[in-house]
């Protein structure tokens, strides 16, 4: 078993790219020759709905594995097309697993007790079925939302202990009504942000591995660059997750000082930038919406390079 922080950290240096692509598909993404295709081939929506998005990332990650080392399918787009789409997303994982790429479902689940301990097993772990240990998604690491205590989180953490897998906690998400909750002023002084993060630091001081990262990371979001700062101070061994790059409008600069000077220690999301890049000012004189897993590559290796001038590398 090797630690997910240490997997994470070799795949960023093996690629020479911090970035991960966000499978976050909308049926108005996919071009028409593919959902038409699917809808010959199946009479039930649903299931041509979810055969359309199938192709389409499976399109996109043969256009970007060699160049990304992360996907991070959003479980809402695959749930609400019911029992086809959760079948398309646990196709999807293990395609992009297929591929040499980590998975980081983005689920944002968490409960109490024996609920939070049925996620983890779900996603991270290995429950028991008939006597024997049985992986259902089995996917690299899932977001995690800590507001129910630690009890909530500690079945998580001890899936990252025993199966080297990873969590992202959030932090200060990119939204602009996170200050509603997560800029209270606690009695102690604290931003309740700030709390979670040295929630996150204590949490993960038993799966810290040797590249100097835990597997407890944390969620900040590009769009809070000055807390992106103070945070990355506060949380020193926490890989930071950071949304909110390209479309949500976050530029490489903002998120610069998340990475340590060896370019580790952060990555950075992408979805409708990379899904649609064919749409960009940058590429829709160039690609076609059939070409769209063209243009992914393309913003894709752009995106690479901005980062990697932002931090220095």
């Amino acid at each position: 078993m090797v630690n997910f922080s240490d997997r994470l950290a070799a795949k960023i240096i093996e690629k020479k790219n911090p970035s991960v692509l966000g499978l976050d598909p909308k049926l108005e993404y996919i071009p028409d020759s593919i959902k038409e295709k699917a809808l010959r081939q199946n009479s039930c929506p649903y299931k041509a709905a979810a055969e359309s998005i199938l192709e389409f990332n499976k399109k996109l990650i043969d256009a970007v594995h060699d160049i990304i080392p992360a996907v991070k399918p959003q479980l809402a787009y695959y749930e609400m097309y019911g029992t086809e789409g959760i079948r398309v997303f646990h196709e999807t994982v293990r395609y992009a697993e297929s591929k040499n790429m980590l998975v980081i479902a983005d689920g944002k689940r968490n409960d109490i007790g024996t609920t939070a301990e049925a996620y983890s097993a779900a996603y991270l772990g290995m429950p028991q079925i008939y006597g024997e240990n049985k992986a259902a998604f089995n996917t690299d690491a899932l977001t995690v939302n800590p507001y129910l205590g630690s009890d909530g989180i500690k079945p998580f953490i001890k899936a990252c202990e025993e199966y080297g897998k990873g969590i992202f906690i959030l932090v200060k998400t990119s939204n602009p009504s996170s200050v509603e909750l997560q800029d209270l002023t606690l009695s102690d002084g604290r931003k309740v942000y700030e709390a979670m993060a040295d929630m996150v630091s204590k949490w993960g001081e038993t799966t810290i591995g040797s590249c100097g990262y835990s597997s407890v990371g944390a969620v900040v979001g590009a769009t809070w660059p000055e807390q992106l700062k103070e945070l990355r101070k506060r949380m020193p061994k926490a890989w930071i997750l950071v949304p909110g790059y390209g479309a949500q409008g976050g530029k490489a600069s903002d998120i610069a000082q998340a990475f340590d000077k060896n370019g580790l220690g952060a990555i950075v999301n992408a979805s409708r930038s990379l899904m649609c890049a064919y749409k960009l000012d940058a590429w829709k004189d160039k690609f076609t919406h059939e070409e769209f897993d063209k243009a992914a590559r393309a913003e894709a290796q752009r995106m690479k390079e901005d980062i990697l001038s932002a931090i220095g590398l």
